[in-house]
């Protein structure tokens, strides 16, 4: 039940998301606990309006299909919008529907290049996977790929630094950084003790230590899901983008790897971006850079610097 999905991704999700996207998410949640939420639970989004990316050939005409007879040097464009669940839901398409677009595009001898259009406050942990293997997946079918973004904040940050380069779609909205990792849930023992319903947990005597960070926190005490479920994770994003824009990457700018956002002229005065364009631009670029590695890679078979 794709309710459910989204029900239990909000309420259980790991998020690396910018917080104003996170307050988008408390209306929907609040129907769907109530029981207000009518919309029938296998009605998903990509069931009432399939998933299509954007193909443009040399010329800049455009269609949808990133297979059949598609004009050499094409490059195909994957829309990434919204908050990031790995699985489709009634109201957003899953990032494993996404990197599906990735992998066919990837596949095709005539497309030079991908340009992910994104514009997401980030979502689920769970949501990057599907996207970055996709990516990396595609750099070894030899695709350029370029993450042209307006909103790119936590975890679709994450997404966007596995593209070999980052453009913003404009200096006045388009903003990139919160990079961190945040959980939040929902305390209902007051709710269900209103409605004269007690709840148990019995643990194991073999199973002291089972969910302890989760009940811990339950008590108010956050220190070891800090530790052990949100650290490791943050870790890990810091050194992803480090990796990916050595040598790009200001590190002396205050909180630029702990959550600071920063729009478009800062962001690339502080190397998380590489250059600021609209979407033909971006487009041009795929192929440009296309084109650089194929002649790269024929020099060096001749042995030619």
């Amino acid at each position: 039940m794709h309710v459910s999905h989204l029900y239990s991704a909000i309420l259980r999700g790991l998020w690396a998301i910018d917080l104003r996207s996170v307050e988008t998410s408390h209306e929907i949640l609040e129907q769907i606990v109530t029981g207000s939420f009518e919309k029938s639970s296998e009605d998903v989004l990509s069931d009432r309006k399939p998933l299509t990316g954007q193909l443009v050939d040399k010329s800049m005409k455009n269609s949808n299909s990133f297979s059949g007879d598609v004009p050499p040097e094409s490059v195909a464009v994957v829309p990434v919008h919204g908050t990031m669940l790995k699985y489709g839901s009634y109201c957003a398409y899953g990032t494993s529907e996404i990197a599906d677009l990735i992998y066919e595009a990837a596949n095709n001898p005539n497309i030079a290049g991908i340009v992910l259009d994104m514009d997401s406050g980030g979502g689920c942990v769970d949501a990057i996977a599907p996207l970055t293997s996709a990516l990396e997946y595609a750099r070894k079918q030899g695709k350029t790929t370029i993450a042209h973004c307006d909103l790119c904040a936590s975890a679709n940050y994450y997404t966007a630094v596995y593209c070999d380069e980052i453009i913003a779609s404009n200096n006045i909205s388009a903003e990139f950084g919160s990079i961190g990792v945040m959980m939040s849930f929902t305390d209902y023992t007051k709710y269900y003790e209103n409605l004269d319903i007690k709840v148990h947990t019995v643990y194991s005597n073999l199973s002291d230590y089972k969910n302890a960070p989760f009940e811990a926190a339950k008590a108010g005490k956050y220190d070891l899901i800090k530790e052990e479920e949100l650290d490791p994770l943050a870790r890990r994003f810091q050194a992803s983008v480090r990796e990916r824009r050595s040598g790009k990457l200001d590190e002396s700018v205050s909180g630029i790897l702990s959550g600071r956002m920063f729009y478009a002229e800062d962001a690339l005065k502080n190397g998380l971006i590489d250059s600021i364009g609209d979407k033909q631009y971006a487009i041009n670029r795929a192929r440009e850079l296309s084109r650089d590695a194929t002649v790269s890679a024929y020099l060096q078979t001749k042995n030619i610097k």
